[in-house]
């Protein structure tokens, strides 16, 4: 699946200020195409014109221009599956943009600044648009979905300076070797000087009887000794900036990982796996690479430009203006193309991650696909995402390849000036051959690193990328925190909900103004038909997200004051949908409390009714499953599950359709085990089989979002009401399959 790239309504706007001399109104992106496949598009409004940008199959920026004057009646369309808009143009209806249902927000404000221009006269400038995801305070520019900071304007600068957080702490040492460095470009400046001396009083010495074989090995042996001091000297620095850069790229992904350990369910899950893979592993070797290769080049090379360039403006003034005269012509080139690479290196770290999340899900879905026979379509799927991987990667090396050559070439016109300029000073006698050797030298040594200059936007750019998207997630603030409250020592599990609204965006309430509350020793059993939120109204007690008014209480605290690390350790959860870590049996059980004996494993595992089909495996506790417990049934998935919860010993208990991959005899146990764990804490139970929650204390019936029922089975069978109307329904459906022939 191709996704929108997140850096396209840049590039339109772009070429829209340099069309018309100035920056459009607003611009909002259009993120769907006719048959709702995902497109790079945007809608721009003009001074006197309308512009739809589109990119084209070859990548190509295509802008079409709709005059103010023939357009009328521009309307906002809401569908099941996306929201446009269109406008009639010349008396024809025309598309404008199209985009998904989330993105509404922004679309009626851009058909609302339409309407004011076209049919009420405003001009376009007095339109007012406040984008949702917000603007560069610098720029105007919208800042990407996915990044909390404008590209354009944190630029090189902005990525060294979030960099230097990190490396600060090793400031010792990475002065130590930028120390080295200086010594080491000290040596390299001696050396000329010492092939000068060579030549002029040993090679091509005027007076040749003075020569001594012991003086040339003198010389010989000096300028060997120079060059094994530089290298010995380089050893030590690149040892010590690899330890700088390996701990630094440490700190960054340890500050990443925690940062994601923090973040909501809702805030991780703004970015896909692929994304966050490429962010965690991918862009941190690329900051690696950038401390322990191209940075110490960088020092090396800059230390070399001043140094050498500074020796030979004093000793050779008219030598050094001559060689530097073709550079500024190269720097003003890749300034030229610097925006242009720096947008094509952000789409081509986004067709990555998209290339990573389609083999993610791939995999992680390999049985559905050898279920459906789908190979064919998912190598079609993969295919597709690499051939644009390769697309965007040929296109930024090409305009490299393009560039590189004409730049070499016009660095080699200085090396042309020196032949000349240095040529004709030996023919007049005003330099030796010493001489030629030893400026030669410095020339060489100061093209070196204007050479590398030039090379150096490629490098630094797609540094600057992946610094830019690490600091995205560590800078996100989508952080659940905990407000300021003494931490309570112990929990005894009384839940008290309070009148809670929320969605999981503010159009769509999943819950709106439920209240019930149930205390140590009871159960409340949660049903309802699907989609009413009851995983919701669980996830809430768990605080995986936070409520958007009222408020959710354990032993009268909001749960927003007490450590969500003390939370947790309190609630044991069995999910619907059950996750279990590659690696034994007795790890997956053990990991609610690993410092549990191989007995407690051993007798949560009975409770669980788990023991006896694991004791049939070959290895017992020790036998491997494989990712996601794909080695395993469901139905053995969830009872590992169950064994772990009950090892954890919680005070609250969740349970999340906890018997719904068991047969009927193998839930009749873990109902019973369960019966005896729900004595001493609170239990909060969602369950389809309404049969499993006859013995709950207090039954919460969730309708459209709101608490329509409450009471026990018996109170709310009298009432006649959605509890009645489920179970009825439920018990008719049973007696249809007890007639189905086995």
């Amino acid at each position: 699946m191709k996704y929108p790239d997140p850096g396209f309504p840049g590039l339109a706007r772009e070429a829209l200020k340099r069309r018309l001399g100035s920056d459009v109104h607003f611009l909002i992106a259009s993120t769907l195409g006719a048959d709702n496949s995902y497109v790079n598009a945007c809608l721009a409004l003009g001074d006197e014109e309308v512009f739809v940008c589109r990119e084209d199959k070859n990548g190509s920026l295509e802008i079409t221009a709709l005059s103010l004057d023939k357009l009328s009646e521009p309307k906002l369309v809401k569908e099941t599956d996306c929201v446009y808009i269109e406008a009639k143009h010349s008396g024809e209806f025309v598309s404008l943009c199209r985009c998904e249902l989330k993105d509404l927000p922004d679309v009626s404000q851009a058909v609302g600044c339409l309407i004011e221009v076209c049919e009420r006269g405003k001009k376009p400038s007095e339109v007012k648009f406040v984008r949702k995801n917000g603007v560069c305070p610098r720029c105007g520019k919208e800042i990407p979905r996915g990044s909390f900071s404008c590209p354009d304007c944190a630029g090189t600068g902005g990525a060294a300076k979030r960099l230097w957080e990190f490396v600060k702490p090793h400031r010792l040492m990475l002065a130590l070797s930028i120390a080295l460095f200086f010594a080491t470009t000290g040596i390299n400046l001696i050396v000329p000087n010492l092939n000068r001396e060579l030549i002029d009083s040993h090679i091509k010495s005027s007076d040749p009887a003075s020569v001594t074989f012991l003086g040339l090995a003198l010389a010989v042996g000096g300028i060997a000794l120079a060059n094994a001091a530089a290298v010995a000297i380089g050893i030590m620095r690149n040892n010590i900036l690899s330890r700088v850069s390996t701990k630094t790229v440490l700190s960054i992904r340890q500050v990443l990982y925690t940062h994601l350990q923090r973040m909501s369910v809702s805030g991780i899950g703004k970015y896909s796996t692929g994304e966050l893979l490429a962010r965690l592993s991918g862009d941190t070797d690329q900051i690696s690479n950038f401390l322990t290769g191209q940075l110490p080049a960088l020092i090396e090379q800059l230390m070399t430009l001043f140094v050498v360039g500074g020796y030979l403006f004093i000793t050779a003034p008219a030598l050094a203006a001559a060689v530097i005269a073709p550079v500024p012509l190269v720097f003003v080139i890749f300034r030229v193309i610097w925006r242009m690479t720096a947008r094509l290196y952000r789409r081509q770290w986004v067709v990555n991650s998209e290339a990573n999340t389609v083999l993610h899900d791939i995999f992680r879905g390999i049985r559905v696909v050898k279920i459906f026979g789908t190979e064919k379509k998912e190598l079609a799927k993969y295919e597709t995402a690499v051939r644009r991987v390769r697309d965007i990667s040929i296109k930024n090396e090409t305009v490299w390849a393009r560039i590189m050559p004409y730049a070499n070439f016009i660095l080699g016109i200085g090396s042309y000036i020196v032949l000349y300029f240095v040529g004709s000073r030996i023919i007049g006698g005003e330099m030796t051959v010493g001489q030629l050797t030893m400026y030669s030298g410095f020339v060489s040594m100061l093209y070196a690193p204007i050479r590398f200059m030039a090379r150096l936007p490629r490098m630094i750019q797609r540094t600057v990328t992946s610094i830019s998207k690490v600091m995205d997630v560590i800078e996100d603030e989508s952080i659940l925190r905990d407000e300021p409250e003494s931490s309570p020592e112990t929990i005894t599990g009384n839940i008290s909900v309070e009148n809670i609204s929320f969605g999981y965006s503010p159009a769509q309430p999943v819950l709106k103004d439920v209240s019930v509350s149930v205390g140590r020793g009871e159960m409340l059993g949660i049903v309802g038909r699907s989609g009413v939120g009851k995983s919701t109204l669980i996830n809430l007690i768990m605080r995986l997200y936070d409520v958007d008014s009222g408020r959710i209480c354990v032993d009268g605290l909001d749960v927003r004051s007490i450590p969500q690390n003390t939370l947790r350790k309190n609630v044991g959860v069995v999910l619907q949908e059950n996750f279990l870590f590659t690696g034994t049996i007795y790890d997956n059980i053990a990991y609610a409390k690993p410092e549990a004996s191989p007995a407690q494993v051993i007798e949560a595992a009975k409770k669980a009714s788990a023991h006896s089909f694991i004791m049939k495996l070959p290895d017992g506790y020790n036998s491997m499953v494989g990712e996601s417990g794909c080695t395993l049934s469901g139905g053995e998935r969830q009872r590992i599950a169950i064994a772990r919860a009950i090892l954890h010993d919680p005070k609250i208990l969740i349970l999340d359709e906890a018997t719904s991959s068991l047969d009927t005899e193998t839930e009749k146990e873990i109902q019973d085990a369960l019966a005896n764990l729900i004595k001493d804490r609170t239990t909060v139970a969602i369950a389809h089989r309404l049969s499993t929650l006859r013995n709950a204390t207090k039954l919460l019936v969730l309708d459209k979002g709101t608490a329509a029922e409450l009471g026990t089975h018996e109170e709310l069978m009298k009432k006649r009401g959605i509890y009645y109307g489920l179970v009825m329904a439920q018990r008719q459906m049973n007696k249809v399959r007890e007639q189905e022939p086995s």
